[in-house]
């Protein structure tokens, strides 16, 4: 049985909200539109987490979807990607501030935040539940027109990706 309806619910829904009805996810750079999705899906599970719990059924699903990327992560050039990010922070600083919030803090060594059993932590050593504003900034984030633009092919990050893969 689930719990009442929190505030942790209601970002769930806001998530759910957002689409890419207008656009074109088979045309964008395969390996970013992959790390946008795992993004999500991370904030889906980090939420459901805190809305129902990490026994749920929604939470094992997305467990188990997570589990299964992970071994994809190490391949191809899906492996680049957090070399890329850390490329993007040294020499195109601009353009890696324009990369969902997300990106920076996780990809970033130099960070503490993480994915920690498929939950978004930005704080190892908090044990206070990322507040459900966090949530809502971060989808808005991740659907931001610009952003998903950029990750087609002939977008800004999708052109740095391909510069980046023949260096």
């Amino acid at each position: 049985m689930l719990p009442e309806k929190n505030d942790y619910s209601q970002q769930i829904e806001y998530l759910y909200r957002k689409s890419l009805i207008l656009e074109t996810p088979s045309d964008m750079d395969q390996v970013l539109y992959f790390y946008l999705i795992d993004t999500i899906a991370h904030l889906d599970y980090t939420l459901s987490s805190l809305a129902y719990s990490s026994d749920s059924i929604k939470c094992t699903m997305t467990a188990e979807y997570l589990r299964n990327r992970v071994d994809v992560t190490k391949t191809g050039d899906y492996a680049l990607f957090p070399a890329f990010m850390i490329w993007l922070r040294d020499d195109h600083k601009e353009q890696f501030e324009e990369t969902p919030i997300l990106w920076q803090l996780i990809y970033d060594p130099e960070e503490v935040s993480g994915y920690l059993g498929f939950r978004i932590v930005l704080d190892p050593n908090s044990k206070i539940p990322l507040p459900p504003q966090f949530f809502h900034d971060m989808a808005d984030d991740l659907f931001r027109l610009k952003f998903l633009r950029s990750i087609y092919p002939e977008g800004t990050l999708g052109k740095l990706f391909a510069e980046f893969k023949r260096k």
